[in-house]
C-alpha cells in the first residue's frame, strides 16, 4: 500500500500574509476557501513538488512559528540561495555539511525551512 505525504500543515498567525509570503516564493496557490465563516484553507505546492502546504483558520491550535525542520530538496544550493535573495527572504550562506548543502530561512512567523542540495551519489 502506497502512503503519499501531500500536505503539511504550517501554523502561522495570519493566513493572508502567510500566502503572500509563499506565492512570493513562486509557489503555485491551489487553492483559498472558506467554507464556513469561522474556517478557511490556504494551499500552496512549491515548484516540482508533490507535497503541498496548507494553513487554516478555525480548525488547528498549532502555535504559529513552532514548525521545524521542514526541507526542499534542489539541485544546486547556490542557484536556490540566489532564488530566494532575488524574492527577498532572508536567507543565511551556503552551509556544507557531509549530507549536503543546505540553505536556511524562515517565514514571517518564525516557521523554519532548510533547502539542500544533495550530496553526489555513489
Amino acid at each position: 500500500m502506497d502512503m503519499k505525504l501531500e500536505v503539511v500543515v504550517i501554523p502561522v498567525s495570519d493566513v493572508d500574509k502567510a500566502r503572500d509570503f509563499y506565492q512570493a516564493l513562486g509557489w503555485r496557490l491551489d487553492a483559498d476557501v472558506a467554507p464556513a465563516p469561522d474556517y478557511r484553507v490556504v494551499q500552496l505546492t512549491p515548484p516540482g513538488s508533490a507535497c503541498s502546504i496548507s494553513f487554516t483558520t478555525g480548525v488547528h491550535n498549532m502555535q504559529p512559528g513552532s514548525l521545524e525542520g521542514l526541507q526542499l530538496v534542489v539541485d544546486d544550493a547556490d542557484a536556490a540561495r540566489e532564488a530566494l535573495i532575488q524574492r527577498g527572504v532572508e536567507v543565511g550562506e551556503v552551509q556544507e555539511f557531509p549530507w549536503g548543502r543546505f540553505v536556511f530561512f524562515s517565514d514571517p512567523d518564525g516557521n523554519s525551512w532548510s533547502v539542500q542540495q544533495l550530496p553526489p551519489r555513489p
